[in-house]
């Protein structure tokens, strides 16, 4: 990257603040200068390390943040933050807001006021560069524009950040994909269970179990019903003419009764009212 710096704030209308995400400004700084903020700052504020490292100081302590790391701060968290280690320190941010941004924050689980890391092949390692090119090319950042950017920014975190090690969504998710590979073939087969499913990674229970939380927040067993479900939602409308013991057999639930209850439980409705629904759309 050959810039030294640029920062861009964007003007935000009274119709921008109806948006769920609005992004307030987006900026580089080659040499990061001492900053301290007494009262916060008036919005979500996400600051990463591009190169170097630096400590940001908070009520609650402070993080140091190395290269491949960064840190999520809300709203009117006092902090300051400053290059450590006596070389330049070369950040990132982005901050933002919306009439939804702390509920999309929440829903995507992602942390706040910790250190964030991902690997150095994953995309937040150039987000810095790819979001340079845009600017350097007049992108329009504002309006519904910036509001789709903040979330793709927040999906990347989502997907690629991870917390003290542990494995991150993507890095799951990579793992899982030879054990659902098999479950797309053999999901009806009764012997499936945790331990089918661990002995085809070559893992523990303990950590399948682990891998589909931070995956999808779901268990291995609450993934593999609604695998069956999907299944059976298919072959209601796929072979009108089987009964829903038959798809029930087909689909892997013990008998017709556990089916029809699981099915009226997900979809609110029996397999039957599901079907039909389907057939008046095809008549």
């Amino acid at each position: 990257m050959t810039v030294d710096y640029y920062r861009k704030f964007f003007v935000i209308t009274e119709v921008d603040r109806k948006l769920p995400l609005i992004l307030e400004t987006v900026g580089y700084e080659h040499k990061q200068q001492p900053t301290r903020r007494e009262e916060g700052y008036p919005c979500f504020h996400w600051l990463q390390t591009t190169l170097g490292s630096g400590d940001i100081v908070t009520d609650s302590g402070t993080f140091k943040l190395g290269e491949q790391q960064g840190i999520l701060m809300p709203a009117g968290i006092p902090h300051a933050y400053k290059a450590a280690g006596g070389g330049p320190w070369s950040t990132w941010y982005l901050t933002f807001d919306g009439a939804l941004a702390a509920s999309i924050v929440h829903s995507l689980e992602l942390p706040l006021m910790t250190t964030v890391s991902w690997g150095s092949d994953a995309p937040l390692a150039g987000i810095h560069e790819s979001f340079y090119e845009q600017y350097r090319y007049s992108y329009d950042f504002t309006g519904m524009n910036g509001s789709l950017e903040v979330y793709r920014f927040l999906t990347l975190l989502k997907q690629h950040g991870y917390v003290n090690r542990a494995a991150s969504f993507s890095q799951s998710h990579e793992r899982l994909l030879p054990l659902l590979f098999r479950l797309e073939e053999s999901f009806a087969q009764p012997d499936v269970g945790l331990g089918w499913m661990s002995d085809i990674l070559g893992v523990s229970p303990q950590h399948v179990n682990n891998l589909f939380r931070k995956a999808f927040g779901i268990s291995p067993y609450q993934y593999l019903l609604q695998l069956r479900l999907q299944k059976s939602k298919e072959m209601l409308i796929a072979r009108p003419a089987y009964t829903v013991k038959q798809v029930a057999e087909e689909t892997g639930f013990l008998d017709a009764s556990h089916f029809i209850s699981t099915f009226r439980k997900s979809a609110g409705m029996t397999p039957e009212m599901f079907r039909n629904q389907y057939k008046n759309k095809d008549s």
